[in-house]
Parts: structure tokens; sequence; C-alpha cells
């Protein structure tokens, strides 16, 4: 029978424990009624438990390795070979939303994710595994070290869950570091409110320099002769004491400062 040694360049790392498996697939089911799409199946681990979903399914994997696996040993399942950064998401499921699910490539989650913000309208859902590091990011709230860029980013459209850790013994090979599941779902925001062009550069521009009070940090996002609107009450804290809120109000006045 074909085997799939995992590969590093890749960042793969083969889940073994069928328990987190089953749990990993179950996380679906916040959105029974939409197709899903999973990223990486590798040797088909958590696919397996995501065809008992009984709905349509589609895997898109990367790795010619896998991909050839898969067809001998799930013939069933619609693989894709091809890169999600590159895929055409709205020709997916005929133009329709669906459920994205995986345990994502270390190497490039973030990337998923803003993918994923780039067609939130298609993607109401969101579940998988990726290093805790990255989990604990996109789910921290204000005031936390390891609020940043992606936690603002990705909240403004989506709830944010942290469910569960998952150590790294049950991997092949073990990673170096700790995983976690979470869950993402669009919330009721329909419009930010505000320039998003903007909104994405001075949340990126300030975090990029987070030890700096805003009043400095902002200095990057407009030439000097712009002035900063003097009645914010934002400029003498640092960006990770920002809420979404505040960051879109933020947006707001630095856009009215500049006329």
């Amino acid at each position: 029978m074909r085997t799939v040694k995992p590969k590093k360049a890749l960042g793969q790392h083969f889940l073994r424990d069928m328990d987190i498996a089953r749990a990993i697939a179950a996380t679906v089911d916040a959105r029974p009624d939409l197709p899903i799409l999973e990223i990486g199946p590798g040797t088909g681990v958590l696919t397996q438990f995501l065809k008992e979903r009984d709905r349509q399914l589609k895997v898109i994997e990367i790795d010619r390795e896998s991909v050839m696996y898969l067809h001998e040993n799930m013939p069933d399942v619609n693989v894709i070979e091809g890169d999600f950064l590159k895929l055409d998401l709205n020709g997916l499921f005929d133009g329709g939303q669906f459920v994205l699910t995986g345990n994502y490539p270390y190497n490039i989650s973030s990337q998923i994710f803003f993918r994923m913000l780039e067609n939130r309208e298609l993607i109401p859902c969101c579940t998988g595994m990726l290093q805790r590091e990255v989990a604990q990011r996109i789910c921290s709230g204000p005031g936390n070290r390891n609020y940043g860029i992606l936690s603002v980013l990705l909240q403004a459209w989506y709830d944010t869950e942290y469910l569960f850790t998952v150590h790294e013994n049950v991997f092949d090979p073990p990673p170096k570091v700790k995983s976690a599941v979470l869950r993402l779902t669009r919330n009721s925001r329909t419009q930010l409110g505000c320039n998003e062009a903007l909104f994405r550069k001075v949340v990126k521009c300030t975090f990029g320099m987070r030890r700096k009070m805003l009043r400095n940090s902002l200095r990057q996002v407009y030439e000097k002769d712009v002035p900063l609107p003097a009645d914010s009450p934002y400029l003498d804290r640092r960006p990770e004491q920002l809420s979404v809120s505040d960051f879109i109000s933020l947006t707001n006045m630095m856009e009215q400062a500049a006329g």
C-alpha cells in the first residue's frame, strides 16, 4: 500500500489521534447546512470523519504524493490538486457559501486566514487546527500580550472561539510547538463603518510599532504635514489597548484629519 512521508517544506505534521480528528470534524456542525472544503487532507485522517457528515465535501491538497494516496484510498472524495491560496473560491461550490476546515499547514496558516478574510462572504464559518500561538493570537482581546494584527482584522468580521489544545505527541512527526483547534463564525457586521483599506493600514502600522504610543506610530500612515486628530482619545495609548470598535473610530478620525 502507498505511504506518504510528511514533508517539512510543506509544513506537514500528520495527525495520528482518531479521537482528536473526530472532535475537529464535529466543529463544522456549527453550520450543518453548508458544504465543506478541507485544506491539506494529507492521508485523510480528518477527511474520513468529515465524510460522515453526509454533506458535499471537497478537499484541496498541494502534495502530489498525498493526492495519489487519497485517490487510491478514498476514491469517493472530490480531491482538488492545487494551492488554496490560488484557488478560485467563487467557482468552488457554484458561488455558494461553505465551511472551511483542516489541519492547516503551520507555515501558511496566517496566509490562509487572510485569504479567508478576502472571501468572507463565501466563508461564514471556519474551523480547524493550527499552531497554538497563532490560535491564541486570533482569539485574544485587547490588553492581552497576544493581541495583534490578526486578532483585530479577523475579529472585525468573525466571532472567535479557542476550542481546545492539542499536544505534540499525537502527530507524525511531532511539531516543536503545541497546536490548538478554533472556530471562527461570521458576526453580524455587514459594513465596517470606515475606509477598510485605511483601517488595515492603521492596524498594521500601529502594531508594527506596538511599543510606541499611537501619536508616534500613526505618523507612518500619513505625511508629517497632515495633523493628527487633536481630540482623539487614543493617541496616548498603545495599539493593544484598542478594541476593534476603537480602531474603526480611529480610522475615521484619521481620514477626517487628512481632509
